[in-house]
């Protein structure tokens, strides 16, 4: 059996232009990087304009196993198997992140016969916009630290700074750090710590940013520290957000690349789900809609972190409303929720799986809370047993959601046609009245108790110390009524990741709140989530090689 690089490699791939060319995008409308990579121009947003929208389809999960569930390669499936039973489709993901790709998790271009290709461009540096996210942020933490070294006209309060460094790399070392060693040339002394990249607010800024003057507007708003006496420090008040526009002036424009069978795919933007919002770029997600009949994207994780936050947070700011949601599940990961040890999925076991298949119910109802329709999609793998795959059908059927067994991985657009008709079919006879769950002019408390209660089944939310400190300065900052982005883990429905299948009598505790103002919401930390995973003990990174001709090998 080939591997995912493998099978990409053999890929036949067509020029940039001529990808450009299905979607009726012309020369002067895009820069290529390279023969099969290209931005697109802002000019472009403005010739279809006037376009109508396509219909949009999210593509979300149930709780996952570590291992993940494909959920990647039924996106890019699905978009291929609309396209070969004859419906314009468009894909629109999000970049990958080097610290899973060198981690536990891998690539982040689908699997098997159903990837976004250049592969190994669009898993490692791609287009660049991942640097630039990072060197815009950490130019501004430069600016934060200089103006304390050079009199600090603004009294910033060292020990207050909020926005910290990133890097785009699992790096545990970097979470607790003391900066400013050495001689008074050296800067002042102080804690400090990284997050990576994609958990940054400056890449939920860039993924959420109309266009490059509200790019300025939201960088100019982002809180960088209280002052001695307790006043916020914005970042205009800093100076050099000009400065960090002409840094992601580029990173701004969505990438068009293809899939295996020449697909057009727009890959942008990549903010974690589980610590940030989870989506691509609006930018991106727009401009598909534009282009294509129908959109196909995707939110991270289960569907209580990435959908909720794709339609509390992408959708209300962007004036989304998608038309379906494509709940993925496989049948190894409802058994891991029904208790099974990693190592023992891939034996039958009917009745863990009847245990766990309480995960998928939760995730269903919870979808339909926002008014969307919802097809589940079964991701086969070679060890489900038709006895499994029995018991999921009659779980849709009960729950009187269309259910498809995908074998997209194995066959492409072959295996997959059928989840498309029913798509395409839901979306034809089944209205969608999408809202989102809540009023974001609530208080914080009110919409964190709703998400709690409503979507991670909760009795309730605990508040640490530090949360409710936190929470009074966003108060009385005046940003206590923007929507609210939790940190939570993605194994669970609650904040707990032992706690499998639909966990009940317990509270989700937020530990802590800080205000991404920049971005437009207040970021709630629960449980142990962090900012800047570890890599694991046996790091992806050690199967990775390059040959003397520049052959990559082990990427998945």
């Amino acid at each position: 059996m080939l591997s995912d690089i493998e099978i990409a490699k053999q890929a036949k791939m067509l020029k940039i232009s001529q990808i450009a060319a299905k979607l009726g995008i012309s020369e002067e409308d895009y820069e290529p990087y390279g023969h099969y990579k290209a931005k697109l121009s802002e000019a472009l947003y403005e010739k279809t304009k006037d376009t109508p929208n396509g219909k949009l389809i999210l593509v979300t999960a149930i709780n996952p196993t570590p291992a993940g569930e494909g959920k990647t390669t039924i996106s890019v499936g699905l978009a291929e198997s609309m396209n070969r039973i004859g419906k314009k489709t468009i894909l629109a993901l999000r970049e990958p992140s080097l610290g899973p790709v060198f981690g536990i998790k891998g690539g982040a271009a689908g699997g098997g016969y159903a990837q976004v290709v250049p592969m190994e461009d669009i898993n490692l540096h791609f287009t660049g916009d991942m640097h630039a996210i990072t060197s815009a942020n950490n130019l501004l933490c430069a600016l934060i630290d200089n103006h304390m070294q050079q009199g600090n006209p603004l009294k910033i309060d060292q020990r207050r700074i909020m926005f910290k460094r990133c890097l785009d790399m699992n790096d545990r070392a970097l979470r607790d750090i003391i900066i400013g060693l050495g001689s008074k040339v050296n800067g002042i002394p102080r804690e400090d710590s990284f997050q990576i990249t994609v958990a940054s607010e400056i890449m939920a800024i860039l993924c959420l940013a109309a266009d490059l003057d509200d790019l300025k507007k939201r960088i100019e708003r982002i809180l960088v520290a209280y002052t001695t006496d307790g006043k916020p420090v914005y970042a205009k008040d800093i100076g050099g957000c000009g400065a960090m526009v002409a840094l992601l002036k580029d990173a701004l424009k969505p990438n068009l690349v293809q899939t295996l069978e020449n697909n057009p795919a727009l890959i942008h933007g990549g903010p974690f789900a589980n610590i940030a919002h989870g989506c691509n770029s609006v930018r991106a997600t727009k401009l598909a809609l534009k282009l294509a009949d129908y959109t196909v994207t995707e939110a991270g994780f289960g569907s209580d972190l990435g959908a909720e936050k794709f339609f509390d947070i992408k959708c209300r700011f962007a004036g989304l409303k998608p038309s379906c949601a494509v709940l993925v599940a496989t049948i190894r990961a409802l058994k891991y929720n029904g208790g099974v040890p990693r190592a023992e999925l891939t034996e039958e076991n009917v009745e863990a799986l009847k245990k766990g298949i309480v995960n998928l119910k939760t995730h269903v109802e919870n979808m339909h809370k926002f008014g969307v329709p919802v097809v589940v999609a079964i991701n086969r793998f070679m060890t489900d047993t038709d006895a499994e795959i029995a018991v999921v059908r009659e779980t849709c059927e009960e729950l009187g959601v269309k259910v498809s067994l995908a074998e997209i991985f194995a066959k492409g657009s072959e295996g997959g046609t059928d989840l498309a008709r029913k798509v395409v079919d839901t979306i034809e006879n089944e209205q969608s009245d999408f809202k989102p769950l809540y009023d974001e002019k609530l208080p914080v408390k009110e919409k964190l108790g709703i998400i709690a209660k409503e979507i991670y089944r909760a009795d309730g939310v605990n508040y640490t110390a530090q949360a409710e400190k936190a929470l009074k300065e966003i108060n009385d900052l005046g940003f206590g009524d923007i929507p609210v982005c939790v940190a939570k883990t993605q194994y669970s429905l609650s904040d707990d990741p032992a706690k499998l299948g639909k966990p009940e009598n317990f509270n989700i505790t937020v530990r802590d709140l800080r205000l991404s103002a920049g971005a437009g919401f207040v970021v709630a930390y629960t449980g142990d989530i962090m900012t800047m995973p570890g890599l694991p003990k046996v790091p992806a990174a050690n199967n990775i090689d390059c040959d003397n001709e520049g052959n990559i090998y082990g990427l998945f």
